[in-house]
């Protein structure tokens, strides 16, 4: 059987796979505690408190929803544990809602992208195709900090610390997400701006921070709103974030269900995969 990244749904399949990572990132956040915030704290020192208390999280599960270019209108729902790196999201986008969602799966070294019903009929009936993330240059199991981009490329928690850039952070006021009673804050950040509040922090969240930025640069956007909502822990409920990129709008909203609870991923049948390798072989033969 010779397959082609030509084949139309394999096109689709692999761009789905990338849009998906791109969507990925957000706080962490679900609590049963009702928001009470404490009178000493500005609305600048509550958003970096809850920035600050995503950095130790181990796994997290939330769901997305939003606009981002050029894919259009998404939505999705990931869970992913930090140590060692899994994930499993399924997204759906809006232009290709009847070909179904896209699921990925990141388990040890591979990153595998199924494409549905519609993508196994270009794909000798085989559902899943396997990306050897090796070749990016993980020579064990993969982390953070050894992936290119997107969802899996760092801990989910650095967009929400974006806010912490904006010199003019404001509360809203108290509102119930998702049945959890949270305190809502909005400000506007310059990517330039964010860059600079890193100075004050260590290297290391410095470096996780600044290399989250890299994804909204190559999209061309240079400044966000962002609304963030902050349950009674000081745990990031819910983020907000809403940008011009060059090829269109971004709007995207991450609701976070659950965190550092056991996140467990397995990797799809051999028999129900095709390795990228063997596509591109396929190609170029072809």
């Amino acid at each position: 059987m010779r397959l082609s990244v030509n084949d139309s749904a394999g096109r689709r399949t692999i761009g789905a796979a990338l849009a998906a990572l791109v969507l990925g990132g957000g706080a962490v956040g679900c609590t049963k505690g009702a928001a009470e915030e404490s009178p000493a704290l500005t609305p600048a020192a509550a958003v970096a408190k809850a920035a600050k208390k995503t950095e130790d999280i181990t796994s997290l599960h939330y769901r997305m929803t939003g606009q981002v270019p050029p894919e259009g209108k998404v939505s999705g729902e990931a869970a992913m544990r930090m140590k060692p790196l899994a994930m499993s999201m399924k997204m759906t986008a809006e232009e290709r809602a009847a070909d179904g969602p896209v699921e990925i799966r990141l388990v040890g070294k591979a990153m595998y992208v199924g494409g549905g019903a519609q993508a196994a009929k270009d794909m000798g009936g085989k559902h899943w195709i396997k990306f050897d993330m090796s070749a990016l240059g993980a020579d064990k199991e993969l982390s953070a900090d050894q992936l290119g981009g997107g969802a899996a490329d760092k801990n989910p928690a650095a967009e929400s610390s974006f806010l912490t850039g904006s010199k003019d952070v404001k509360k809203v006021g108290t509102e119930t997400v998702d049945g959890v009673r949270t305190t809502h804050y909005k400000g506007k950040v310059t990517l330039d701006e964010f860059r600079k509040s890193l100075k004050s922090e260590d290297k290391a969240t410095r470096e996780k921070r600044e290399k989250s930025l890299d994804q909204y640069t190559k999209l061309g956007v240079d400044a966000l709103t962002m609304d963030m909502w902050i349950d009674g822990d000081d745990h990031t409920k819910q983020f907000r974030m809403r940008g011009t990129a060059d090829k269109g709008p971004l709007d995207m909203t991450i609701t976070f269900l659950d965190f550092n609870e056991p996140v467990t991923v397995t990797a799809p049948p051999a028999k129900d995969t095709v390795d990228l390798a063997e596509m591109m072989k396929g190609a170029q033969q072809g």
